[in-house]
């Protein structure tokens, strides 16, 4: 299985700059979350080896919606990276992705460390506050084809992201509460709320504080981590303006330019 791990992982890598590639399920199985895991572990390994860093994580299919459109039904965790990120309203390179599709998200940034199994008031305690996300997923395997072995060693099909300005504490709003609309060029491309994350997002953080500690790879303090879809995922093109509201949360805005999909 070692091999065939580092060739699934190999396989993701290469894809990176497109073109997408056939899934890696031949190598490593549909089901086997374990071995799917290790391989995104070789893949984000080399993109530290390479100067990227660690900011973050992301949860990934906690919406009913969601699994529907990826044919998909567990969460999954990947890893936010410095060259990922981009600011509120800052202009993305639309040729750094290859398939991609938005999502809006409650993020929350961690003002101390989550390890394994916390009691809800832990999990509170450790949000230091909370902002407006856009995340682009993406997907290094061809059309989408994707089982939860595939998206899971593609780092959660992981993109880009964008955090909004309002740092907002959890004392004043509670996140499965919050109700989100996406726009593109000002027509409306999706709405949701929060109990569309796993009925909660404080929910997703906790099964992700478990999951992370599980497969070796904590939760700090100053962590990004986005909780996870409000609403169905939106396609995208080049040159799209996407304005995401979240209340009480605030806006928050992702740029692109006319750059054509590699």
């Amino acid at each position: 299985m070692e091999a065939s791990i580092e060739q699934a992982a190999a396989r993701l890598l290469a894809a990176q700059a497109g073109p997408p590639t056939e899934p890696v399920r031949d190598l490593i199985g549909p089901t086997d979350i374990d071995a799917a895991y290790e391989v995104q572990k070789l893949v984000i390994d080399a993109k530290l080896a390479a100067g990227a860093k660690v900011v973050g994580r992301k949860i990934g299919i906690t919406s009913q919606a969601v699994m529907d459109q990826v044919g998909v039904d567990q969460p999954d965790f990947g890893f936010l990276l410095d060259e990922m990120s981009y600011r509120d309203e800052e202009t993305i390179p639309f040729a750094r992705l290859l398939q991609p599709r938005a999502e809006v998200e409650v993020a929350f940034v961690l003002g101390a460390d989550l390890d394994g199994d916390s009691p809800e008031a832990e999990v509170r305690a450790a949000v230091a506050h909370a902002v407006a996300a856009i995340e682009v997923v993406d997907s290094r395997v061809r059309d989408w084809d994707i089982t939860i072995a595939d998206t899971v060693a593609d780092n959660a099909s992981s993109g880009v992201f964008v955090l909004g300005s309002e740092r907002v504490p959890l004392a004043d709003f509670e996140p499965k509460e919050v109700t989100m609309s996406l726009l593109r060029d000002g027509e409306e491309l999706s709405t949701g709320t929060g109990v569309a994350c796993l009925g909660d997002p404080l929910n997703a953080l906790a099964w992700l504080a478990r999951a992370a500690a599980h497969y070796g790879s904590p939760l700090r303090e100053g962590d990004v981590v986005l909780s996870g879809a409000l609403g169905p995922l939106a396609p995208i093109g080049p040159g799209d303006v996407l304005t995401a509201t979240i209340a009480p949360l605030g806006t928050v805005t992702a740029r692109f330019d006319q750059g054509g999909t590699r």
